[in-house]
């Protein structure tokens, strides 16, 4: 049996999963507890559509609780603040230019539970940051993407 691999993330995007277990256990729990019984108390639950509904959110959270405190067991929390060199990696702030128009864009690659494209931060999971992976300033990169293939070259590289 293969041990699970390390969840890489940033001290916040690994703050951000415990806060969400806590909102999840300590406000979601008792307010669906709450739902449940109140509608057992409006008889048959055969029928009952808040009752089902209650049933179905307790179960959705239950889920994510779970899938949550897996990714907190296997979290390994990167200090970013300690990270250095020019080669690209987790936490590495990178500006690309798309070899076809040169037009300039900034992404820093983080945990997948920390990725949001608008604001600029990649996942450590996608296309673009596995092609970037051991890549330094001036190399050149093609990546496959739902619009076709695009090739960039990398800028710069930095650890803010």
């Amino acid at each position: 049996m293969s041990t699970p691999e390390k969840i890489p993330m940033t001290a916040d995007g690994y703050n951000h999963l415990r806060s969400e277990v806590e909102q999840l256990k300590s406000v979601e729990r008792p307010a669906i507890i709450r739902a449940i019984s109140e509608a057992r108390e409006h008889g048959d639950l055969s029928e009952n559509a808040e009752y089902h509904a209650a049933r179905e959110r307790q179960s959705f959270v239950e889920g994510r609780v779970a899938e949550l405190e897996e990714k907190i067991r296997l979290a390994e929390v990167i200090d970013i603040s300690e990270l250095s060199g020019k080669t690209v990696k987790f936490g590495a702030t990178i500006v690309l230019a798309d070899e076809d128009t040169n037009e300039e864009s900034t992404y820093q690659i983080l945990g997948a539970d920390e990725a949001d494209i608008n604001k600029g931060r990649l996942s450590i999971t996608s296309p673009l940051s596995r092609a970037l992976i051991g890549k330094t300033v001036g190399d050149s990169v093609e990546v496959t993407t739902p619009g076709g293939s695009k090739s960039y070259e990398i800028i710069s590289v930095k650890f803010l």
